[in-house]
């Protein structure tokens, strides 16, 4: 468990597919418009897929994903590190939460948590975040966290098959506070 602001950031655990997948599907108009594992019929069976992949991630290595609670225990929404390059010692940062619960502060704190996580307890360098260029609330995120803009990469991500341009963020060990 990991404190980060007012939220809590936890590994996943099977009893949260219910919530997992009534966030996802209350937010297609918001996060499905920029996750493509987001979709309509996102079930307690997708969610608890997920969570399989992120424990035998998170054994490996590979990746170390989270669900963002409140301290109540009520989930907020998702985090992780992941995209890992080990020889060079930096990784993606990635964030969403429920239509219901964005703009109170959680993506923000979860990304202060991950940055920590990533440059003090892992070792890492560089911590990125890759942003469609059109999603202004996660770059929003990003800015508020004090991550540093670093360009625009054309055809950097791709979104529901189509390649689009991506604001690239960065912490390193340089700059996080």
């Amino acid at each position: 468990m990991i404190p980060a602001g007012q939220f809590i950031l936890r590994p996943y655990q099977h009893s949260d597919a219910p919530e997992m997948s009534a966030a996802v599907r209350e937010s297609m108009e918001t996060v499905g418009r920029w996750m493509t594992w987001a979709k309509p019929d996102f079930s307690e069976y997708d969610a608890a897929c997920w969570f399989d992949h992120c424990s035998q991630s998170r054994a490996a290595g590979t990746a170390h994903e989270f669900g963002i609670f409140t301290q109540g225990g009520e989930f907020v929404g998702g985090c992780g590190l992941n995209q890992f390059s080990p020889i060079n010692k930096f990784c993606n940062l990635g964030y969403w939460v429920r239509q219901s619960r964005q703009r109170m502060g959680a993506a923000t704190a979860a990304v202060l948590a991950l940055r920590d996580l990533g440059l003090h307890k892992l070792g890492l360098v560089r911590v990125e975040i890759v942003v469609a260029e059109t999603n202004l609330a996660s770059i929003g995120v990003a800015r508020k966290s004090g991550a540093t803009h670093e360009c625009l990469a054309q055809c950097r991500l791709q979104i529901h098959g189509k390649a689009v341009a991506a604001q690239v963020f960065s912490f390193t060990r340089d700059s996080d506070a």
